[in-house]
């Protein structure tokens, strides 16, 4: 297959896109916490052994083969031990491999991009199991059951799809009641999820050639397959098409040279000698869609290389696990009882120690386990061990399972 060129990006844009700014910076960030010269968190060493023996555990409980999936929006369907997956690719079984990429696709993205913190009251009513979902299952869920019924098709005849010519039509109010939001049913963040929507709608319009001329987030499925090489992919290259292709969804961030810059904050101790300074990238959903767009490029047979360029998810199950074992500690406690807005520098801190522990905690884990970096990738160490430990600690330190830390969401970052 025929490489496609690339989008000619200043070297300040494209430094503050690369995964590895995003582990440098996190990294520089973690240094200074252990020299104790951050404003507001505090890195404890003594519970780290702790930490690391409670993840080998987790993993080896969950998964005793330690034949673990990829860190996957994919996961989040099956959730309840009902393999939606399955029962997706066997409804588009009889599409061309193309045509089931692109239907992938479409659903993988909506439902990522729907998949920011719902917050402890919202759940979902799943009438095909009787079975209620919350948190990240449910919006899963909730999303599957919405693609299936059509809601993002613009055609009543092909169900299976997302057009954005639907996608910029939608409404707060179709999705509230396709998630069953209500007053006694509440969701965090919802206008800001059917604003992201109707934004990624306008951006397919607007970037036809980045989406395969389909008019369909999907599309960017036609678009990597024509990077592919002797059956390759780099992951890299996944993300940066994700960021390029989608970065002018994200609301009211910064914008450099013409760019969107997405998930990239402030902070001023991260001082360099060139226009990035100041500057921490996290591109958290971004990776995340990143890391869920993995195994269907796998189904039609192409391999992604390169996995751990990727960095770790700075997001509050991540980063809880780190705050509920004491590794994290705040300079000021009080700070626990506030609620923190997403560009604080507090925020931007707990964000980049997190990637930088993962780090870590990825090389201690895989030593307790006796694997390599290249058997038990991070995409399989945030799966079988991180995220769903953070999710477990919290439930212990916390009866409705809430991050350790709150923060002001919109939908659009966590």
């Amino acid at each position: 297959m025929k490489t496609q060129a690339s989008p000619t990006l200043s070297s300040d844009v494209s430094t503050l896109l690369s995964p590895a700014t995003i582990r440098n910076r996190a990294h520089h960030l973690l240094q200074l916490a252990e020299e104790n010269k951050l404003s507001h968190w505090q890195v404890n060493q003594d519970p780290w052994d702790e930490v690391v023996e409670f993840v080998a555990n987790h993993i080896q409980a969950n998964y005793p083969d330690l034949n673990i999936p990829y860190h996957s929006r994919i996961r989040h369907f099956d959730a309840g031990e009902v393999s939606r997956s399955s029962d997706f690719a066997r409804r588009i079984g009889h599409f061309t491999p193309l045509e089931q990429g692109l239907a992938w696709y479409d659903l993988i993205i909506l439902s990522v991009l729907l998949d920011a913190g719902a917050g402890p009251h919202w759940s979902y009513l799943e009438h095909h199991t009787e079975t209620r979902y919350n948190r990240s299952e449910g919006l899963a869920v909730a999303s599957y059951r919405m693609f299936l019924d059509g809601l993002f098709s613009a055609d009543p005849e092909q169900p299976l799809r997302a057009d954005a010519s639907r996608l910029v039509t939608l409404t707060v109010e179709e999705v509230a009641d396709a998630m069953q939001v209500s007053e006694s049913n509440p969701m965090i963040g919802l206008e800001g999820r059917v604003a992201l929507l109707q934004s990624l709608g306008q951006c397919v319009l607007d970037k036809a050639e980045d989406f395969g001329n389909t008019g369909r987030p999907g599309g960017l499925f036609a678009t990597l397959w024509k990077e592919v090489e002797l059956n390759t992919l780099p992951a890299k290259t996944i993300l940066r098409s994700v960021l390029l292709s989608l970065g002018d969804i994200w609301p009211g961030r910064f914008v450099m040279d013409g760019v969107n810059l997405g998930d990239v904050w402030q902070h001023s101790a991260m001082q360099t000698e060139d226009a990035t300074s100041g500057y921490v990238p996290f591109h958290k959903l971004s990776q995340w869609l990143t890391y869920s767009l993995l195994e269907p490029l796998e189904f039609a047979d192409v391999t992604v290389t390169h996995l751990d360029d990727l960095t770790g998810l700075a997001e509050y199950r991540n980063g809880g696990l780190f705050m509920d074992f004491g590794v994290l500690v705040l300079q000021d406690p009080g700070n626990a009882e506030k609620e923190h807005s997403t560009d604080s520098e507090l925020v931007v801190e707990w964000r980049a120690l997190t990637i930088a522990l993962l780090d870590r905690i990825a090389d201690d884990v895989r030593n307790r386990l006796g694997l390599s970096a290249a058997e038990f990738p991070l995409a399989k160490v945030l799966q079988g061990g991180t995220w769903s430990a953070g999710r477990v600690i919290a439930k212990k330190k916390r009866s409705d399972g809430s991050p350790p830390l709150s923060i002001a969401r919109d939908g659009t970052v966590f």
